[in-house]
C-alpha cells in the first residue's frame, strides 16, 4: 500500500459512527482537524416506528473511510484510534462467523413498546430506574436484545451456548477492527443498555433475569480511556492501539471540555441531547431526565443528567426527503428568515415518540396552526423552532432537578451551523449559546480520550485549551413574544398527548 504523506507528525484517528453516517477525523497535537472523511449509510424502515441499520454496511463504510485516511496519512504515525457511536442501537452477531444475525435495531426504533408495557404492568419500572438511572422505554438496548432473541430463529439457544455476541456499534467496530479478538465496550455505552447497574458499575444479574438475557452475550466493560486492543495488522499493515471509546453524547461532553460539575452541553444531530456534568454524585431526576455515566477528566466513570430529544435535525431531513420542501438541509436557514415568524404554525416532530421529559412511546408528530396563508417557509421555520422548543423543555427540567440557573450552553453537532436555529434557541432559553469553531465535538471527544490513553496528551488541562469559540448568540427576543411562542408550543404538546 502506498501512502500520500500530508503530515509526518503523530496523529490521532477518531471514528464517529453516527445514526446516519460514519465520520473519520485526523487530529493533530492541537486537536485540530487535519482532514475529515464522511460516508452515509442506509436507513431501513420495515414498519411504522421501526428503524434498522445493516451492521455489515456500517463496517464497510467505516473500513472504506479508514483505508482512505491511511492512504493520506501513514498508519505508522497513528498514535491511537478512538471510537464513538450512536449508543443504544443494538446488534447481535455470531462469534465464529462474525456475521450479524439480524439488522441492527436503532435507538429510534419503537418495536419493543409491548415488551416495555408488560414490564411496567409487572411492576419493574421503579427497579429499572433505581438500578440504571433510565426510564423504562424502548429507546434503550435491553428490550431490543430480548426482541432479537425472541424473534430470530435459533438465536436464544445459540446465545445460551455462548455462540453469539451483543454490542452497541462501538463493540461491533472494535470486534471487526481487532479481527474478532476483542469483545468490549466502555462504561458510558454500557450505562445505556438498561442492563447495567450504574452504582455498582457492572452488569446487573437481576435485570438480565427479568429480560431473559444470557450473561455470556455481553461485552467486557472498561474505562472510556484505556487499552481496548489493537487493530488486526492485516487491515492496515500496523497494529494500531485503540484507546478511547465513549457513547456519542458523553464523547461530546468530553470534547466540549465539560470536565467539571455544572458544565452543560447540547448536541444537535439527528436527535438533540443535553448533558450536565454532576461529577461523582448521582443525581436522580424527578422531572423526566435520565441519570447516566459520563467521563471524568481521566476518562473514568462519573455521572451526568441527560435529556434526550428523539427527533432534532432529522425533522429537516424529513422536510427535504419526504415532503421535498427544500433541496438541501442548509437551505432551512435562509427559508426561515424569509418570513417574520411561523404564522402560528407549530411542529412537534414526535415521529418515534416523545423523549424527555414526556417519555411517551406512543406519541406521533403533529402540525398545528395551519392556515391558507401558511407556506413552505413557515413550515420550515416551525420545524427549526420545534427543535429549539424541545431543548427548552430539557433545560426547564434541569432547572427543576438542580435548582440552578444556567447562563451559558455549549452546543455542537451539524445543526448548530444554522444561525437562525441558534439565535432562536438563545431567545427561547434566555441564555447565551456558545458555538465552538470545531462543531465535531463527538468525534473530537473520542479522539481526546484515545490520546489520553497513550499519552498523546499528558493531562486534560492541555485539552481545555483547545476549545475555541466561533460565535456566542445572545438573547434579543422580547418577553411578550417569547411567552406567546412558548404558550403555543405547550398547547401543541397537550394536543398531541390527548390525540
Amino acid at each position: 500500500m502506498k501512502f500520500k504523506e500530508f503530515k509526518l507528525e503523530p496523529f490521532i484517528l477518531s471514528i464517529d459512527a453516527g445514526t446516519t453516517g460514519i465520520t473519520v477525523l485526523i487530529l493533530d497535537k492541537q486537536a485540530s482537524i487535519c482532514k475529515k472523511y464522511y460516508k452515509e449509510f442506509t436507513q431501513y424502515y420495515p414498519q411504522s416506528g421501526w428503524v434498522e441499520h445493516n451492521g455489515e454496511e456500517i463496517w464497510s463504510a467505516t473500513l472504506m473511510l479508514l483505508q482512505s485516511a491511511f492512504h493520506d496519512f501513514s498508519p505508522n504515525n497513528c498514535a491511537a484510534i478512538g471510537i464513538t457511536n450512536q449508543r443504544e442501537t443494538t446488534l447481535i452477531w455470531n462469534r465464529k462467523t462474525g456475521k450479524p444475525i439480524h439488522h441492527a435495531i436503532v435507538w429510534q426504533c419503537r418495536r419493543t413498546e409491548e415488551i416495555c408495557s408488560k414490564l411496567k404492568q409487572a411492576g419493574y419500572e421503579d427497579l429499572i430506574s433505581e438500578k440504571t438511572g433510565l426510564i423504562l422505554d424502548s429507546y434503550f438496548s435491553g428490550t431490543k436484545i430480548k426482541w432479537l432473541l425472541d424473534n430470530v430463529d435459533g438465536s436464544r439457544a445459540n446465545a445460551e451456548k455462548g455462540e453469539l455476541a451483543f454490542g452497541t456499534i462501538d463493540s461491533w467496530l472494535l470486534w471487526k477492527l481487532t479481527g474478532g479478538s476483542i469483545h468490549s465496550t466502555d462504561y458510558t455505552n454500557a450505562s445505556r443498555t438498561m442492563l447495567f447497574n450504574i452504582d455498582e458499575k457492572k452488569w446487573d444479574n437481576e435485570l438480565l433475569q427479568i429480560l431473559d438475557i444470557p450473561t455470556n452475550l455481553l461485552p467486557e466493560v472498561n474505562n472510556s480511556s484505556g487499552k481496548f486492543g489493537k487493530t488486526d495488522k492485516q487491515l492496515f499493515g500496523e497494529a494500531i492501539p485503540i484507546t478511547g471509546i465513549a457513547g456519542d453524547q458523553q464523547a461530546a461532553l468530553f470534547g466540549q471540555g465539560c470536565f467539571e460539575k455544572g458544565n452543560t452541553k447540547c448536541t444537535y444531530g439527528t436527535g438533540c441531547f443535553l448533558l450536565i456534568n454532576t461529577g461523582d454524585n448521582r443525581i436522580n431526576s424527578t422531572s423526566g431526565l435520565l441519570t447516566t455515566i459520563a467521563c471524568n477528566p481521566q476518562g473514568e466513570p462519573s455521572y451526568a443528567l441527560e435529556g434526550s430529544v428523539f427527533i432534532g435535525g432529522a425533522v429537516i431531513q424529513w422536510l427535504r426527503d419526504e415532503l421535498q420542501l427544500l433541496a438541501h438541509a442548509s437551505d432551512s436557514e435562509a427559508m426561515s428568515l424569509k418570513v417574520e415568524n411561523s404564522n402560528g404554525v407549530v411542529i412537534v416532530p414526535a415521529f418515534t415518540g416523545l423523549g424527555a421529559p414526556y417519555w411517551d412511546m406512543n406519541a406521533r408528530g403533529i402540525i398545528t396552526g395551519l392556515s391558507r396563508g401558511s407556506n413552505r417557509n413557515h413550515i420550515v421555520r416551525a420545524a427549526l423552532e420545534g427543535i429549539a422548543f424541545q431543548v427548552y423543555d430539557l433545560l426547564e427540567s434541569v432547572s427543576k432537578d438542580l435548582d440552578i440557573d444556567i447562563s451559558n450552553l455549549n452546543v455542537d453537532g451539524g445543526a448548530v451551523a444554522n444561525n437562525f436555529l441558534m439565535q432562536f434557541q438563545a431567545d427561547i432559553l434566555q441564555i447565551n449559546i456558545d458555538r465552538p469553531k470545531n462543531i465535531e465535538s463527538t468525534a473530537l471527544g473520542a479522539g481526546m480520550l484515545a490520546g489520553l490513553g497513550v499519552g498523546f496528551w499528558k493531562n486534560p488541562s492541555e485539552l481545555k485549551e483547545v476549545r475555541k469559540t466561533d460565535k456566542i448568540f445572545y438573547p434579543t427576543m422580547s418577553d411578550d413574544n417569547r411567552i406567546s411562542l412558548l404558550s403555543n408550543w405547550k398547547s401543541a404538546i397537550r394536543k398531541l398527548q390527548y390525540t
